[in-house]
């Protein structure tokens, strides 16, 4: 699909694995302290931060993380178009 609109198939992949990481979020909601390693371990991680800001720095890393990610689904579709465009003028 690559081949005719790179873009569209890269924002369809990258919107893919976005359902794919929700749905397993939300089964480790679901199933989260019988699977949860860090407390059958015993380990709990302190960070002297104040909560709000942890908060607040977990949602900016969270907004660059899902702009950067769909940012490189689109460039690479758009790199998979390109590759596709040469390979057929080079088979013509």
């Amino acid at each position: 699909m690559s081949r005719f609109d790179g873009a569209r198939q890269g924002l369809g992949v990258w919107l893919f694995g976005l359902v794919v990481t929700i749905v397993l979020a939300l089964l480790g909601v679901i199933f989260g302290s019988e699977y949860n390693l860090v407390q059958q371990i015993g380990v709990q991680p302190r960070i002297p931060i104040d909560e709000g800001a942890l908060t607040t720095g977990g949602i900016i890393a969270l907004a660059a993380f899902v702009i950067a990610t769909l940012g490189g689904a689109l460039i690479g579709g758009k790199v998979g178009e390109r590759y596709h465009r040469k390979v057929d003028r080079a088979g013509a």
